[in-house]
């Protein structure tokens, strides 16, 4: 997959040089880099963390586009709005809760979101419960249905049934041997 990077205070050749070997040593293979920008392939998505702190050692900083910086921030705030979920009986539904947060309209947050995730926000939301199911049970504290009742589901077989769709076991089986891994919650888009 080709990605477009914009980088900040390149100002030389050395600058050329020196970001071309930094993302090499990212696993990049660089198509092409010239002041403030580089082309890079991979097979995965490029690890931002990683690449912006081997940039910043070398005085660079890695420039996010604005939509990238927004799709971030929604993912933050539906992890936010989900911790919400759990502490309100009736809680605001998701697009009152992103479009009051980040001031702008859901129509244009869950497009952003759909463009640069490849998922829409409901299906993001559903996943990053489900790993909380996963995790609750992890723990062994509460009941399937006191779980349900936690995250607002509308009963014990709706999120048995989101469950098994989403990880492809069923909630029993899952309890018995979790052999469906814990996601990190950055790969779930």
């Amino acid at each position: 997959m080709e990605q477009h990077l914009h980088i900040k205070n390149m100002v030389c050749p050395r600058c050329i040089a020196t970001v071309t070997e930094v993302l090499t040593g990212q696993g990049l293979t660089v198509q092409d880099v010239k002041l403030g920008e580089a082309t890079v392939t991979t097979e995965k998505k490029v690890n931002v963390p990683a690449l912006s702190e081997a940039l910043q050692a070398h005085g660079f900083e890695l420039l996010q586009e604005k939509d990238e910086q927004l799709t971030d921030l929604i993912k933050t705030t539906l992890l936010e709005y989900q911790r919400q979920l759990e502490e309100e009986y009736q809680p605001m539904t998701t697009s009152v809760y992103l479009s009051e947060k980040l001031g702008m309209s859901y129509q244009h947050l869950s497009k952003v979101f759909s463009q640069h995730t490849g998922t829409t926000l409901e299906k993001y939301l559903i996943r990053l419960k489900i790993e909380r199911v996963k995790e609750l049970i992890s723990y062994g504290q509460l009941t399937l249905s006191e779980i349900a009742h936690r995250l607002q589901y509308s009963s014990v077989q709706h999120l048995s049934n989101q469950f098994k769709k989403v990880t492809g076991v069923s909630v029993t089986d899952y309890k018995k041997a979790p052999s469906v891994d814990r996601l990190p919650l950055d790969s779930l888009a």
